[in-house]
């Protein structure tokens, strides 16, 4: 059984498994991928199966008569993944399943999986590859198995059309054959590994927001599921567990739930798709055919050829989206009334399953602000913060199946200067009324669940005590 006891013992089998598995990733021209096609009529980017994603375009019109309304290529993905962490204790200890991945778009190659991480033509093996690995326990529990967390999670807004995973979490007293390529990981050692830039990969993050509290409980009583058909978000948190001290949130559920409200109700943007050749201010570039922005921003579409002895399907090709620069994430974080808060933003974004999500403090690119454009509200203040007000700073990638050497810097910075009132799309929140959103669908947004999944390691900010 491969089983890690320290931050040490991870990297040396981290690093071995590196050396196990041959990889190539090759540019390739967009409009000559096996497999893929440019429809004459559109212009979209598709695979000649139907399946898999294709990339079109989306026009995209702001509520805020203050901001145009603008084109862009966006990945469609209709179909429904599962990205799913098995946990197991161990001398009392819990311990992830965690899985050494390769996908294309990572900067280092490998980075630390769930233990399941599949679309769902992977687990329904339409591309006729080999089977996926501790499946069951995610679609068909057993008697030992228990689930925690099980939620329709979205995935980043402004380059995904609506697209969203299958989130779970199951802990298991069954006996589990550990493939080479997988290890169990303490949960301590996961708080150290979130540390390390481009190592713990998004989909580990956004799974790893909803665990459970250290000593297994989830608060059940305040459990909800999906919020598709109720719009229920149930209990945020300022009734105590059994055992615990009562929080002291600044604003109680039916604050948040008349804020968050009234943010959806101002915010209904229009979008619709339309084809790819009718995006304005994109074309198509150089010999490889790129879509690239006319100014140099934003992102390109770039193909890609590759190998991969590890994976169901040993050599494929595809499109990928390859930001231009480095995003900042990150939360400003307040102590009131002795209880630590974050500072939350309602945001919409082009492509969000729903017109608005829970956001970070910070959201956004600083490269593509035009000259002269209003900065965002706390941007400033995170990017001048003193050594001594960070609490979290670590370079993070995003889902490299899709997006070619993504990362953001994602950050937790402390913010005792910050006042207390805040823009009306702004509201603070405890991490545990947080973490109790998060594990709801459709309510908080993945880059909020990484960073949500950061500072739930950090001394005085956890959800549990």
């Amino acid at each position: 059984m491969t089983r890690i006891k320290d931050a040490a013992g991870f990297h040396a089998w981290f690093a071995e498994r590196g050396t196990a598995h041959r990889y190539r990733i090759t540019p390739a021209p967009l409009h000559d991928l096996d497999g893929w096609y440019t429809d004459p009529a559109t212009g979209d980017v598709r695979h000649r199966s139907g399946g898999f994603f294709s990339i079109e375009g989306l026009r995209f019109e702001p509520s805020d008569p203050g901001v145009p309304a603008w084109t862009q290529p966006i990945i469609r993905q209709p179909e429904t993944g599962i990205l799913g962490v098995l946990i197991k204790r161990f001398d009392g200890v819990p311990h992830l399943l965690m899985q050494a991945k390769m996908e294309p778009g990572n900067i280092t190659t490998l980075q630390l999986s769930p233990t399941v991480q599949a679309t769902f033509s992977n687990y329904t093996r339409v591309h006729r590859g080999s089977a996926v690995r501790y499946i069951d326990h995610f679609l068909t529990p057993g008697a030992g198995d228990r689930v925690h967390y099980d939620a329709l999670q979205s995935e980043q807004g402004s380059w995904f059309l609506g697209k969203r995973n299958r989130n779970i979490v199951v802990e298991t007293t069954a006996d589990v054959p550990v493939h080479e390529d997988f290890c169990w990981v303490p949960r301590p050692v996961m708080a150290e590994l979130l540390r390390v830039e481009n190592l713990v990969n998004m989909d580990s993050r956004t799974v790893l927001a909803g665990l459970p509290d250290d000593n297994g409980e989830t608060d059940e009583t305040y459990e909800t599921g999906d919020t598709d058909d109720t719009g229920d978000t149930g209990d945020l948190g300022e009734r105590p567990a059994p055992g615990r001290a009562a929080e002291k949130p600044l604003h109680d559920t039916a604050a948040l739930l008349h804020w968050f409200t009234g943010a959806k109700v101002r915010h209904r943007p229009e979008r619709r798709t339309i084809p790819l050749s009718r995006v304005g201010g994109w074309r198509r570039d150089g010999d490889r055919g790129e879509i690239v922005h006319e100014e140099g921003r934003y992102f390109r579409i770039i193909g890609v050829d590759v190998e991969a002895d590890s994976r169901e399907v040993p050599s494929w090709s595809q499109p990928m989206l390859a930001p231009v620069g480095r995003g900042v994430i990150a939360f400003v974080s307040k102590e009131i009334h002795g209880e630590r808060h974050l500072l939350v933003q309602a945001r919409a974004e082009a492509g969000t399953f729903d017109a608005v999500e829970l956001g970070p403090s910070v959201q956004c690119n600083p490269g593509n602000l035009a000259e002269g454009a209003r900065r965002p509200p706390y941007l400033d203040a995170v990017l001048g913060a003193r050594p001594e007000q960070v609490l979290f700073d670590t370079v993070h990638s995003e889902e490299g199946g899709r997006f070619y050497h993504a990362e953001n810097r994602y950050l937790v910075v402390d913010g005792t200067d910050i006042p207390l009132d805040v823009p009306e799309d702004y509201t603070w929140m405890t991490v545990r009324q947080l973490t109790r959103a998060g594990r709801i669908g459709n309510l908080v947004d993945v880059e909020a669940r990484t960073l949500l999944a950061c500072v739930r390691t950090l001394p005085g900010h956890g959800a549990s005590r």
